[in-house]
């Protein structure tokens, strides 16, 4: 696996990352073992980001990452966030940005990853309640205390990634960046490359619809949260297929699976991009490690630009989902 380093950290890590969510919830089922396995394979091929956050499966996806990981530690690089609360029903409450909340979070995901220090630690949510400023000061504190080592945000805007930084250096920014979601190229890529930020795309293969293997509605299982996104519902579903098969067939031109084409063309965004596709079985981790293998042309670049063009994807992202945006 080739190497990256995360922004001006000293995270170098595989050019592709894993992320962990849907291990616990939210896609449909869930195997332990099948999960634990999928993540030493991981570690195996030299995916070492790992990436979660205390809301998936209410605290379960963090301890599951942490059996994981367990005597395997050196080689991880653990990203967890806080900021989406949740109850022990998994209903959720809100945005919390609150520095004791920020403390307390920490601590509580320190324990359930049975880990000392976390590696990069996210707010996963911007609080609009709480000034940035008080946020961040609170991720800085955990620093200086030597219980993260570098601290990061998830769907912020520009310009509050701009106020973040000044009170300490963000190393990473997460928000959703694939093919059918190119809206980051507007305003956040370019003040994370002006700031030295690393860019790192969850949902880079729009929640496994850009696989190719979602064909229909049904295929989704009953408690498979996508059925209540936009872009899977009724028309949009069938319009948005139409640019699946574009890639299906550049895919084949390349000899390559259409989730290798779509992680590859992220790649080639820039040096500063690692992708964290999630999965939990090892077939999928083994085809999606394979894009670091696939190069594209300046002329493949064009054509996938000419295809998939900024806003090409039908339906909003989330729509109405009660604030549960992952």
């Amino acid at each position: 696996m080739n190497k990256r380093i995360i922004g001006k950290s000293t995270l170098e890590v595989g050019a592709i990352g894993l992320g962990c969510m849907g291990m616990s919830e939210f896609y449909g089922g869930s195997d332990e073992q099948e999960s634990i396995h999928t993540i030493h394979k991981a570690l195996d091929l030299g995916i070492t980001l790992l990436d979660t956050a205390d809301m998936y499966g209410v605290g379960k996806n963090e301890i599951l990452v942490g059996k994981a990981i367990a005597g395997r530690r050196s080689e991880a690089i653990v990203a967890t966030k806080f900021g989406s609360v949740r109850n022990e029903n998994g209903d959720f409450l809100g945005v919390s940005g609150r520095p004791e909340y920020v403390k307390s979070a920490c601590e509580a995901s320190l324990k359930r990853l049975g880990i000392d220090e976390i590696d990069l630690y996210y707010q996963h949510r911007v609080d609009p309640n709480v000034p940035i400023e008080e946020t961040i000061g609170a991720m800085a504190e955990l620093v200086q205390e030597g219980k993260v080592r570098y601290i990061g945000m998830s769907e912020a805007a520009a310009s509050t990634i701009r106020r973040a930084h000044a009170i300490h250096p963000i190393t990473a920014v997460q928000t959703e960046y694939s093919l059918w979601s190119r809206d980051v190229e507007d305003e956040i890529l370019p003040t994370c490359r002006e700031l030295g930020i690393g860019f790192v795309p969850y949902s880079p293969l729009g929640r496994g619809f850009l696989t190719g293997q979602i064909q229909k509605f049904d295929d989704f299982a009953a408690d498979d949260f996508r059925r209540f996104l936009p872009r899977f519902q009724g028309e949009n579903f069938n319009k948005n297929l139409v640019l699946v098969d574009y890639i299906k067939e550049l895919a084949e031109q390349k000899e390559c699976k259409p989730s290798q084409l779509a992680l590859a063309w992220l790649l080639a965004q820039g040096e500063d991009i690692i992708p964290i596709p999630g999965t939990k079985r090892v077939s999928y981790l083994k085809e999606n490690s394979g894009a670091v293998d696939v190069q594209l042309t300046t002329q493949d670049l064009q054509r996938i630009n000419e295809i998939a063009p900024k806003g090409i994807a039908i339906g909003e992202r989330y729509g109405n989902m009660g604030g549960l945006n992952l």
